[in-house]
């Protein structure tokens, strides 16, 4: 039983930061058709600014998280006004694929000469560092934050697009915008701020789950295909399919590593192969996205 629940615990922690991360590349691939594969890129300069924030302008973690979000939607600007607003009504994906690889290989060197290539890591404040009593087990803190942020976060979206006036026109600029257009909708300034929710999101997982996905100097390419796995299994747009798909590829692997270690990511890949066959579009994807 306590194997079975550290498993658990692993395994829902691992999946929310998945979550977290990929549902900011969802929202792109399935609301605003841009396969953004510099997604990881901008989560890995998220980690770099905190880590900085933290060691050398010793902030509170708290604080470093919001500086490396704030930080690096400040830093995306320029990519999405110069290059991704460029890309929104394309419909060829090998130009939107070609270019943001480009990019993550262009934020990858500059990150790197900047900060250094080497290991990044974010220290975690005491409240977060020592291990929680549940009352029947001592839990490690830093797993029930980050369990907690994934919960968070999955609502707040689901409110957000679901249920406010911005959701409405974020979904009339994606389907329709040439008739958004015509009503007045600015779909230019929903396709940046929905771009600076996506960024805000990829770095914000970056850095609550730099203890599970440590930032490296090639953390981008590292989990690029991680992320879109996520994405591809659970459907682009669904914040139901992200959470789903991380919550079931994390307890996968997970289970696998704790169980067979020596397979490495086999059981991640076969989840992957399993689902993707039984379900071509995603658990919740749809057939037109």
């Amino acid at each position: 039983m306590r194997t079975i629940f550290s498993i658990m615990t692993d395994a829902v922690a691992y999946g929310m930061v998945l979550f977290i991360i990929s549902i900011g590349l969802s929202i792109m691939m399935g609301l605003m058709r841009v396969v953004n594969l510099a997604h990881g890129a901008f989560a890995m300069i998220g980690g770099y600014l905190a880590s900085y924030a933290i060691r050398d302008l010793h902030v509170h973690y708290s604080v470093a998280i919001l500086m490396a979000v704030i930080g690096t939607i400040i830093v995306s600007i320029p990519f999405e006004i110069l290059l991704y607003r460029r890309i929104y009504r394309k419909s060829d994906p090998l130009i939107q694929v070609l270019m943001t690889i480009g990019i993550t290989f262009f934020i990858i060197g500059i990150v790197n000469f900047i900060f250094g290539p080497s290991l990044k890591s974010i220290p975690l404040p005491q409240t977060l560092s020592g291990p929680l009593d549940i009352g029947f087990r001592m839990l490690p803190t830093h797993r029930i934050f980050v369990i907690a942020c994934g919960a968070v976060t999955a609502l707040a979206l689901w409110l957000l697009i679901e249920k406010t006036e911005f959701g409405i026109k974020l979904r009339a600029s994606v389907d329709h915008s040439g008739m958004a257009d015509a009503l007045g909708i600015r779909t230019e300034i929903i396709y940046a701020v929905t771009f600076a929710l996506a960024i805000g999101l990829g770095a914000f997982g970056g850095v609550v789950g730099a203890e599970i996905l440590p930032i490296e100097p090639f953390y981008a390419l590292r989990y690029m295909v991680t992320f879109l796995v996520v994405v591809s299994v659970g459907g682009a747009g669904s914040i139901l399919g992200a959470l789903s798909a991380s919550l079931l590829l994390g307890l996968a692997d997970t289970t696998g590593k704790y169980l067979a270690p020596e397979f490495g990511d086999f059981f991640f890949y076969l989840s992957v192969i399993v689902v993707v066959f039984l379900f071509p579009h995603g658990l919740f994807g749809r057939s037109h996205a």
